[in-house]
């Protein structure tokens, strides 16, 4: 009987310990009172007298928002947002499209800054255990451009669209962008954004009623059925042109009226369109470069071109180039300046780590002219083109190898003990411990460490200073006005100068 007792008593106990204020998948109303790092939206619920956090991505402290619960803890929880119910008495007013990835939009660029740079320090203070932040923080950089500063986007068709700020889903031919949170729907575009190219936008209602009338589909994500795909646009700033790149299944070509459609596009655009592209891809996957399938160009050229600090970079559809120009160059600026910052006597050499296309790499040999400058990717096809690229802009000796960080002093001994600075700027995901160590095995004085997700990089604090690097100052760069992003430029010297 005494342990038949206990049991009951073990069962209800468990049972209390269980349950939560919330549960996964419920839909609740909350009002937003704070904001964290990432853009992420804190309501504060009371619970048997103990204060209860939800964070919901996308919304502005002042908003009551309808979410639905993802992930539920015993003193928090997160969710998505499904709708704004009220907004915030801190939201202006605009007359843009409101599109999924411009959430603060609404939010004037001075509160923008505010809690960006609030949030990002918070951080360095939390994670990378810098209680004096602020006498590390050098300087927050804004945008040079807070409206249409993009040079790319891609727009999905879709065969169930959901309108903007709603939640029900509708069957119907649609274009515009994928409902965030969901892969399915998409959420029609009416007009221009405010982030990217106006005319452009202005135009996607009309060629989404062009192929409506000539009876084609659009993509079912689950079914995997439909005619039109994707759109995806290059835009360049410098010569004031757009590169497209039509995507489509190959299930209705045989109505697809390509002249008309190469029509369409030289009456929008006239001498702005830089070039025009179809590709049919038949894969499952949502991504304009097909694994199987063919491209061909209906109009222009493969490539338009930009200029960074004077320097000129060929741009396709998937090469990857810095989505706001203007603000990369300050990005970029301030790296330079970091680099430059030590003056040592003898030629330095400078490696620029994860060098992509080489863009960081071709900035730095023209900074640091005296310098030996050397690019190191693991990618082969990226290495050959940044050689092509160096190449183009006149730097016939810069160069760049194809090597793993780990393993590039062993293929590479002459430059051991001999690397005066390097520069990293990896991808979102940030450096993998294992890798950060290997970086720091190759033994360079300074490190330059620009990052696009400032968490990953306040994590790296604490190993660079156990192999005994030390912060130096740092700057938060905004390339992204209108979302969550926020960039930062660090800099590192080894403590034991």
């Amino acid at each position: 009987m005494i342990a038949i007792a206990a049991r009951k008593l073990g069962i209800f106990a468990r049972s209390m310990a269980s349950k939560k204020l919330y549960h996964r998948g419920q839909i609740c109303s909350l009002r937003i009172t704070d904001m964290a790092f990432e853009g992420k939206g804190i309501a504060k619920v009371e619970n048997e007298g103990k204060r209860y956090v939800v964070f919901i991505p996308n919304t502005i402290p002042g908003q009551l928002v309808e979410c639905r619960m993802v992930k539920v803890k015993n003193s928090y929880a997160e969710a998505k947002l499904i709708r704004i119910v009220e907004h915030s008495e801190l939201e202006v007013p605009h007359n843009y499209a409101p599109i999924p990835g411009a959430p603060y939009l609404s939010l004037p660029i001075e509160k923008q800054r505010e809690y960006k740079q609030s949030t990002t320090l918070e951080l360095y203070r939390r994670i990378g255990k810098l209680e004096d932040v602020e006498s590390y923080f050098e300087e927050y950089l804004e945008s040079p451009r807070l409206l249409h500063y993009r040079n790319k986007m891609e727009y999905s068709f879709g065969s169930v669209y959901v309108e903007p700020g709603e939640a029900e889903f509708k069957d119907g031919f649609a274009l515009g962008f994928k409902k965030r949170g969901q892969w399915l729907a998409v959420e029609p575009l009416s007009g221009d954004s405010g982030m990217f190219d106006a005319q452009l936008e202005n135009f996607l209602p009309k060629l989404s009623r062009w192929f409506e009338e000539r009876g084609h589909s659009g993509w079912h994500g689950k079914k995997h059925s439909g005619f039109c795909r994707m759109l995806a646009v290059r835009k360049s700033f410098r010569d004031d042109q757009l590169l497209l790149n039509f995507v489509s299944s190959s299930s209705e070509l045989e109505k697809f009226d390509r002249e008309a459609f190469i029509q369409l596009f030289e009456d929008e655009f006239g001498k702005r369109l830089g070039g025009l592209i179809h590709t049919i891809n038949d894969d499952i996957g949502d991504r304009p470069k097909a694994s199987e399938g063919e491209r061909n160009l209906l109009a222009g050229k493969e490539a338009v071109e930009e200029y960074i600090h004077g320097l000129r970079f060929e741009i396709s559809v998937e090469s990857f180039f810095q989505t706001n120009p203007a603000s990369a160059e300050l990005l970029y600026q301030k790296a330079l300046d970091y680099v430059k910052e030590d003056k040592p006597d003898s030629k330095p050499v400078i490696l620029d780590l994860f060098a992509g296309t080489g863009t960081i790499t071709q900035l730095l040999a023209q900074a640091v002219p005296s310098a030996e400058v050397i690019g190191v990717e693991i990618v082969p096809e990226a290495v050959e083109d940044a050689k092509r690229s160096a190449e183009a802009n006149g730097f016939k000796d810069l160069k760049f190898f194809a090597a793993d960080v780990g393993k590039f002093l062993l293929e590479h001994p002459q430059y051991q003990n001999r690397i005066h600075t390097l520069t990293l700027d990896p991808p979102r995901a940030g450096i993998a411990p294992k890798t950060l160590r290997k970086v720091i095995r190759l033994g360079a004085e300074r490190i330059v460490y620009i990052s696009c997700n400032p968490a990953t990089q306040a994590r790296d604090l604490q190993i660079l200073a156990e192999f005994g690097y030390g912060l130096k100052k740092f700057s938060l760069v905004d390339q992204f006005p209108h979302t969550a992003h926020i960039e930062s430029v660090a800099l590192f010297e080894k403590i034991s100068r």
